[in-house]
């Protein structure tokens, strides 16, 4: 019996959010699309931060996807930066548990690192790869709607095995994973 399964792919951000979609039949994957939600234009973080879950929902509701893989945010030196990114990461990943999809976190390395083989790779190489693998004609101007595929491609070759990523398949097993960060 073949499987099939839908994966959608998050680079969360507050300036851009990317976004891609995979179909995976069997062992073979197929892309269905890539788009990024921009959000430059509003001074608002809340309403960027409201933007973002109901962009996420709209995804879910139209695609179904089965699986929710996301970019992780990086440490960096710039604290407000980081905030800002957790809370872009964390509203896209309620909208997810909100409809009980599984979730996965994939740092950027561990993304970089298993669609080209170097943690260290450019974005511009990831979305050429990206582009090999998936026949894809073009790629879009800016590179974070490759980045949300990317996530989502990553998911695909990680499927069933669980190294250096965190699952959460709603809202109870989040808080089991996370008691410390629970008040």
């Amino acid at each position: 019996m073949i499987t099939e399964k839908i994966i959608l792919g998050i680079d969360p951000g507050t300036t851009i959010m990317g976004f891609g979609l995979i179909k995976v039949v069997g062992k073979k994957m197929e892309f269905i699309q890539m788009n990024e939600l921009l959000l430059q234009k509003y001074d608002d973080h809340y309403l960027k931060l409201k933007l973002i879950f109901e962009r996420t929902i709209e995804l879910i509701d139209t695609y179904n996807p089965d699986e929710i893989a996301i970019e992780a945010p990086f440490f960096g030196k710039n604290v407000q930066s980081m905030l800002k990114l957790g809370r872009a990461q964390g509203v896209a990943m309620a909208a997810g548990l909100s409809r009980e999809i599984p979730i996965t976190e994939y740092l950027p390395k561990k993304i970089k690192m298993a669609i080209t083989g170097n943690g260290n790779a450019s974005k511009e190489q990831v979305a050429l790869m990206l582009k090999s693998l998936l026949n894809l004609k073009t790629l879009p101007k800016n590179l974070d709607a490759t980045d949300g595929l990317a996530a989502a491609v990553c998911h695909f070759y990680n499927s069933g095995k669980v190294v250096g990523s965190k699952s959460y398949s709603g809202w109870a097993s989040f808080v089991k994973q996370n008691e410390k960060r629970v008040k």
